[in-house]
């Protein structure tokens, strides 16, 4: 009984042995290269009517698109509402914020405007500075939390 038992093991061992030889070389046991990476995807959040605040994020925008490499490795969505519509009104719109503006749509950046701040403000997109879409759903915190279901990351500068 005992030599039976040997024999048994040898063979498991033996077919063992034999599988691990017949795996390809391409396996991951011997890959070579990391599998590709995904677009980083970002949603910046403005509300508030503070200029200052609204320039620092388009700073930040720019600056975390050039840091990814470039528009091709990443995706950001800009959702602004509340006060911060009247920011972005191409009649009265601070020259240093609509020119970082200008700068982040020029790379890529998806700008919606909420549906309901412009009611609120008697607004169109007709009347703020151009690069700007309407939220695909009316209440901007209602794409906010879409967005944040999709994977993407929240910022709020």
């Amino acid at each position: 009984m005992f030599t039976m038992f040997r024999k048994r093991r040898l063979v498991v061992s033996a077919l063992a042995v034999a599988a691990l030889l017949m795996l390809p070389l391409s396996s991951p046991l011997h890959a070579a290269e990391p599998p590709a990476k995904d677009k980083v995807k970002v949603l910046y959040h403005v509300d508030g009517k503070d200029l200052e605040v609204a320039k620092y994020a388009m700073a930040l925008i720019n600056k975390h698109i050039d840091a990814e490499g470039g528009p091709d490795k990443i995706d950001v969505e800009l959702v602004v509402h509340g006060p911060a519509l009247e920011l972005f009104d191409k009649d009265k719109m601070d020259p240093e914020l609509k020119k970082r503006f200008e700068q982040i749509v020029d790379k890529g950046v998806h700008a919606e405007m909420c549906q309901v701040s412009m009611k609120l403000y008697n607004k169109t997109l007709d009347n703020l500075v151009k690069g700007f879409v309407a939220t695909l759903h009316p209440v901007a915190v209602k794409r906010i939390a879409d967005l944040q279901k999709e994977g993407y990351i929240y910022i709020k500068p």
